[in-house]
């Protein structure tokens, strides 16, 4: 039997997964029709009996805000590969003091292993960049944001020297988000700055980047140093920028030729560092910065209705045990370390309240929602003041503990029953529940697009809504599939591709070399 007839055959039984698997691969926001929540559905024409009861094609209405929500890439780098100072095959170096038995036996069963392994993982993060780099690009192709952002956790450690830190830097930009760019400081350093939403087209290509645990740590170990090195590489890690909707009767201010003076419908994008809200934190005065970040933001004024908010951060707000995956959880470095903060899971009942008074006044004015990462799993929760119970007798300290239980905020998942209208997804009148409910905001903790996870992107679009004079939100979720999907289907195209031309080099040299063409020649 010929060579070229079993990888012929071979391949042209694996063409049908590879191609499949290809496809799939490089197509999946269009096969899963991935898209952003659009402002207004189509609707067909009606056409009946007499003009009067006829009614025309509506066509969707696009957001004119759509936000690419990624978490926690994680990018991994020298701490998870073998020590380069380190001796290869060490068990050589001891062949004279262990003799020949012994040193086989190592590099067999200890040195080889660790050789493969190290390999194993360099392929193991090259691919996982590819990986999540493969996300962003087919993401952002088909479904065209406005803007995108990473909540945080941007790289895999916040322990690392800086040389790595540059080098994980350069993976971000140059590999993972290529093509994407920072957040110019004239635009993040500038306090108040308004624009007109979609009037610079270069917020497609900057990514906000949100500082998680992993880039600058918790409040326990965040020092000056490492908030300098995150800003220098990814922007400013508290600021606030400011859109409104296109109106091109107002007058342009001289200094921003993408500002305007105007008191239309405006969305603030206000991003956020968690990381060193809650206390005993190792600087104070850092904490004290994002403290006084965040109420200049949240608690200086009333915003009108027409204002909407959109809160970027890491760390999730308070939930009680249950709600999510993760439940609330502190650590602290020991009482000799200074007792400060560790680890946290979410923001303190006191830090998450102060939040949302900010967000949510006790009028409801003003629309917001709060998108975060840090719980990889992900989650989707509704925050609101439970309504309290039938009026007690009326005595001082019974007023005092009502006018107390009004203002605690709850949390629950975001399609409870006990949930009310709210301002992210308002209800049809025919649908909306008691008038005891509270109104109250969605927190969406988008899940991790590690290849774990599945490899999320949230998509959220924004709009303003005339008939309730507020701002809308919806998200949605597109997943390409566990990272083994990605290397399974790449693998098997390079194995059909050198199937393919090893086959059909075999065909030709069995073809011209095996007598196939002396075959035609006559012989005299």
């Amino acid at each position: 039997m010929r060579l070229s007839t079993p990888l012929l055959s071979l391949f042209c039984f694996l063409v049908p997964p590879t191609l499949i698997g290809l496809i799939y691969i490089y197509l999946y926001p269009v096969l899963q029709q991935c898209s952003f929540p659009v402002a207004r559905r189509a609707e067909a024409a009606c056409h009946f009996d007499g003009a009067a009861g006829s009614r025309p094609a509506v066509s969707a209405e696009t957001a004119p805000f759509r936000l690419l929500a990624l978490a926690d890439p994680q990018l991994e780098g020298d701490t998870s590969l073998p020590d380069p100072s380190a001796a290869w095959l060490p068990s050589l170096s001891r062949l004279r003091e262990d003799g020949v038995v012994r040193a086989v036996q190592g590099l067999v069963r200890r040195d080889v292993p660790d050789v493969l392994r190290g390999y194993r993982k360099k392929v193991d993060l090259w691919g996982n960049d590819l990986y999540l780099a493969h996300i962003y690009r087919m993401v952002s192709w088909w479904t065209q944001p406005t803007h995108t952002v990473v909540l945080g956790d941007l790289l895999g450690s916040q322990w690392i020297g800086d040389e790595e830190f540059a080098r994980r830097s350069w993976r971000f930009w140059d590999v993972v988000f290529k093509g994407g760019v920072k957040v110019p400081r004239e635009v993040a350093d500038v306090s108040g700055r308004v624009e007109v939403l979609g009037r610079d087209e270069g917020w497609k290509r900057r990514v906000i980047a949100v500082a998680g645990n992993h880039d600058i740590g918790y409040a326990g170990d965040i020092d000056e140093h490492r908030i300098e090195r995150f800003e220098s590489a990814f922007g400013s890690v508290n600021w606030e920028v400011r859109f409104r909707l296109m109106n091109e009767t107002q007058p342009l201010l001289s200094g921003f030729p993408n500002s305007v003076f105007a008191t239309t419908p405006e969305l603030r994008l206000i991003i956020l560092n968690s990381m060193n809200l809650d206390e005993p934190a190792y600087n104070p005065e850092l904490r004290q910065q994002s403290l006084d970040f965040l109420d200049s933001q949240l608690h200086t004024t009333n915003h009108p209705r027409n204002i909407g908010t959109i809160v970027l951060t890491h760390i999730p707000l308070h939930k009680k045990p249950g709600i999510c995956i993760d439940a609330p959880c502190f650590s602290h470095f020991p009482a000799d370390q200074g007792g400060s903060i560790r680890e946290q899971n979410h923001l303190s009942p006191e830090i998450s309240s102060h939040i949302l008074d900010g967000l949510l006044s006790a009028e409801g004015s003003g629309t917001a929602i709060i998108l975060n990462g840090h719980d990889h799993e992900g989650c989707d929760t509704y925050h609101h003041h439970r309504p309290t119970s039938p009026p007690p007798p009326l005595d001082s300290n019974a007023e005092e503990e009502k006018e107390k239980r009004g203002r605690e905020w709850h949390a629950s998942p975001f399609h409870h029953p006990a949930q009310i209208q709210t301002q992210a997804q308002p209800q049809h009148p025919r649908t909306n529940p008691s008038s005891h409910a509270s109104p109250g905001l969605r927190e969406i903790t988008v899940r991790s697009m590690m290849g774990s996870y599945a490899g999320n992107a949230g998509l959220l679009s924004a709009w303003f809504d005339p008939e309730t004079g507020g701002w809308r939100f919806e998200y949605e979720s597109c997943m390409l599939g566990v990272q083994h999907l990605w290397w399974a289907a790449h693998v098997l195209g390079v194995v059909e591709l050198g199937l393919g031309v090893v086959g059909l080099a075999a065909l030709l040299v069995e073809t011209w070399g095996g007598g196939g063409w002396r075959g035609k020649v006559k012989v005299a």
